[in-house]
């Protein structure tokens, strides 16, 4: 069995872009999740449409949109892509508010970069939003749970 590698690494160890030219253009997806941890104060407040600063959901979701879209100015090494689709979901529940995003391209590489990078800076922007009614606010649990296309197939956490 040979050892995996990392693709981005070159044999010296010195970074690189990885030439995906030769590769198919393929339908890809990638699904995102996290969490942006509130008191109860802030899920009172974002569930009562009493947030200072205003639509703090509406704006995160925004965020989320547009950090996909910059990807590649925010991962060094992450290619430009076009992205054909994005959805971006936000819940609050008791804890806090839940954020998933699923990106969708029809390119030669995954949009797994572009779905965390949504989450991310979505729970940023939420966390921007609410500061003033919770300063302990805190993001967790980000990760990937479904990826679909490309020579490495279907993914999905169990």
């Amino acid at each position: 069995m040979t050892e995996p590698h990392l693709t981005h690494v070159r044999a010296d160890g010195s970074a690189h872009m990885v030439d995906v030219s030769a590769k198919d253009v393929t339908v890809r997806a990638a699904t995102a999740v996290g969490r942006v941890l509130l008191s109860a104060a802030a899920v009172a407040a974002l569930r009562g449409g009493a947030v200072p600063k205003g639509d703090a959901l509406s704006v995160a979701r925004i965020a989320a949109i547009q950090a996909a879209k910059r990807t590649p100015d925010l991962i060094p090494l992450a290619h430009p892509i076009g992205i054909h689709g994005i959805e971006v979901d936000l819940v609050v529940v008791d804890e806090g508010v839940d954020l998933t995003a699923t990106v969708r391209t029809a390119e030669r590489t995954g949009v797994e970069m572009e779905a965390l990078t949504a989450v991310s800076v979505g729970a940023l922007a939420l966390i921007d939003m609410v500061k003033a009614v919770d300063r302990h606010a805190r993001i967790t649990d980000v990760r990937v749970t479904a990826k679909s296309g490309g020579r490495s197939g279907d993914w999905m956490e169990s």
